[in-house]
């Protein structure tokens, strides 16, 4: 019994410390893609901060792999940039290719929250990204008006209960339900439940 264990914990921590290997080689790989496309519109950290209304050391710290960022930090930063998030993740997390395997997906976890996004579509000319989320029981993850500028969405639960606040509008969804998003407005994702609520995001983009 004490063997097995043992083995269960050696199993538990080689897992926990390729999680964080991946966690850090991906925070490194945002971080360099958000400076990319800051340098390749000649702005300066201090351009970007205005534009995204978030601060100047906190964009240096991204873009230098120092500090995992927020859903909300990232879609802050996409939307000053004029992409949609999904577009900024995918050219930070994707290889080419028409075949995305499972194990291949980028999976990316927001720190505070833990909400899990997982980028399904491979990366195309097509101007269609499919992500798959996670959102823990009691978790919110709120979104600027500024990160569905350039996209249009559907949201489809597929398991759990969904709280959209979307502006002034409440949309209680359950599995099965798909909601359009309307115009751009400040947006968030909320879990009120107990259990974790699965659900599936289709963005349609202009970039």
């Amino acid at each position: 019994m004490c063997r097995r264990l043992a083995l269960l914990l050696s199993f538990d921590f080689v897992y926990y410390i390729m999680m964080m290997t991946h966690s850090d080689d991906l925070d490194a790989r945002i971080g360099a893609r958000v400076r990319a496309e800051r340098e390749s519109r000649g702005w300066s950290l201090t351009d970007l901060a205005k534009r995204a209304l978030v601060s100047r050391a906190m964009i240096h710290k991204v873009e230098r792999g120092e500090s995992s960022p927020t859903a909300n930090l990232l879609a802050k930063l996409s939307g000053a940039f004029g992409l949609s998030m999904s577009t900024l993740m995918a050219r930070a997390e994707l290889g080419q290719g028409r075949l995305l395997r499972k194990q291949d997906q980028p999976v990316w976890t927001d720190p505070v929250t833990g909400y899990l996004r997982r980028h399904v579509s491979p990366r195309s000319e097509m101007p269609l990204d499919l992500v798959h989320v996670t959102l823990p029981p009691g978790q919110e993850v709120p979104m600027p008006a500024s990160a569905f500028a350039f996209i249009r969405q559907l949201i489809w639960v597929l398991d759990g209960n969904l709280v959209f606040v979307e502006g002034p509008a409440r949309h209680e969804m359950q599995s099965g339900d798909c909601l359009e998003l309307g115009p751009p407005a400040d947006c968030v994702f909320r879990n009120e439940s107990d259990r974790p609520c699965l659900y599936a995001v289709a963005v349609l983009r202009n970039s």
